[in-house]
C-alpha cells in the first residue's frame, strides 16, 4: 500500500503510526511511504489562504496524486481537512484512536507563565497561524502582540528559541516571537513535550474541530484498500469526528473562520461543544449539547444551528472579508 504524507517530521511520524497499526493488522502488507512537499509548506511566508485554506496548502496535492491512482492512501492530519467542501471519489477509511487535543504554550527560554499573565501579555508577542488560537488570545492576552507565525512544529520551536523573525510576503517580517501557541499531540510527536509550560483548558481555548486526530483517506471505490483500513479504524474517534466535522459543514466554515468544536464520548452518548468568534475576540457565540453516539451527524448538525441562530454567520462573514 503507498501512503502519501508530508516531509515535515510530525507528518512522518503520525505515517508511521498507520503503518505501525497496519502491519499489527495485516503482517504481510507492504507499504510504501511516498513524500510530499506541497505549497503550504514551500511557502513558509504567506497565511495559508492564500494557497486555498489549508486544504489547498496540504492536502490538495496529495489528493490529486490519489485520484491519479499514484497513492492508495493518504494520511491527513484532521483539522487540515477541508470541512466546507465535498471530496469526490474519496473516503476516510480509518480515523487512529484520537489523541491529546489540548492547545499548549511554548515560551522563549527565560520567560515564565506568571510574567505573561501579570503583564497581562503586555509587551510581549505571540506567534501563531491560527485565527482560532489568535481570537482566543485576544480574549486571554489583551495587551499582548499576536503575530503570524508559520513552519512545522519542531520549526517553530527552533525559530522561537532563535529569535528568528517571521518573514511576511513584500520582503517584511515580524517577530520575534516571545511565545507560541501549538497543538500538545504535534509537541509530543516530535519529541518536544519538555517545552510545554501551560495547558490550555477547554475554557480558556476550546480546540480546532478534529484536532489530535489522524485521518487516513482512500478512494471511494478502493474496497480492498477499506477493508484493510477498517482494521485500524477507532470508532469512538470516528463518532466524535463527524460531529464535529458536521458543525463546519452548517457553517461553511474554513480556516479562515475562528470556529471551535470538541466532543466528548460518554458511555453511549456524545457531549458535543463549539464556538464561533470575532477575530478580535471580543464576540462569542457558543453552543453545547449532547446526543446518541450512533448519530453524531444529527448533533454536529444541532450545534451548528445553534450557532447560526446565535449570530454566527455574520461573524464568519467578517472573518472571510
Amino acid at each position: 500500500m503507498r501512503i502519501g504524507t508530508r516531509s515535515t517530521a510530525m507528518a512522518l511520524a503520525q505515517t508511521a503510526e498507520v503503518v505501525r497499526r497496519l502491519k499489527g493488522a495485516w503482517p504481510e502488507l507492504a507499504t510504501e511511504v511516498v513524500r510530499f512537499t506541497p505549497q503550504g509548506d514551500r511557502d513558509q511566508r504567506s497565511r495559508l489562504e492564500r494557497h486555498g485554506g489549508k486544504g489547498g496548502a496540504f492536502v490538495a496535492e496529495i489528493r490529486d496524486a490519489m485520484r491519479a491512482g499514484r497513492l492508495e492512501a493518504a494520511m491527513h492530519s484532521l483539522k487540515d481537512m477541508p470541512g466546507d467542501e465535498e471530496a469526490p471519489g474519496l473516503v476516510v477509511g480509518a480515523y487512529l484512536t484520537r489523541e491529546a487535543v489540548e492547545d499548549v504554550l511554548v515560551l522563549r527560554r527565560g520567560l515564565s507563565v506568571a510574567d505573561l499573565v501579570a503583564a497581562r501579555g503586555g509587551g510581549l508577542k505571540i506567534g501563531t497561524d491560527s485565527v482560532r488560537r489568535a481570537a482566543f488570545l485576544k480574549r486571554l492576552y489583551p495587551q499582548a502582540e499576536i503575530i503570524h507565525f508559520r513552519g512545522a512544529a519542531d520549526t517553530r520551536v527552533r525559530k522561537l528559541d532563535e529569535g528568528v523573525l517571521q518573514d511576511l510576503p513584500g520582503g517584511s517580517a515580524v517577530g520575534p516571537a516571545d511565545a507560541l501557541v501549538m497543538a500538545k499531540a504535534g509537541l509530543i510527536r516530535v519529541g518536544l513535550s519538555d517545552r510545554i509550560e501551560h495547558e490550555f483548558s477547554e475554557s480558556e481555548m476550546l480546540t480546532a474541530v478534529g484536532q489530535g486526530i489522524v485521518a487516513v483517506e482512500c478512494a471511494e471505490s478502493a474496497w480492498e484498500t477499506r477493508r484493510l483500513l477498517a482494521a485500524i479504524d477507532d470508532a469512538d474517534t470516528r463518532a466524535e469526528a463527524l460531529a464535529e466535522r458536521e458543525v463546519l459543514w452548517v457553517l461553511n466554515g474554513h480556516c479562515n473562520s475562528p470556529i471551535a468544536g470538541r466532543s466528548r464520548l460518554v458511555g453511549n452518548r456524545l457531549r458535543l461543544k463549539a464556538a464561533v468568534m470575532a477575530l478580535d475576540g471580543t464576540q462569542i457565540v457558543e453552543s453545547e449539547r449532547d446526543g446518541s453516539a450512533n448519530r453524531p451527524r444529527e448533533l454536529g448538525r444541532d450545534v451548528g444551528f445553534d450557532l447560526l441562530a446565535g449570530g454566527a454567520a455574520r461573524l464568519i462573514d467578517l472573518a472571510r472579508r
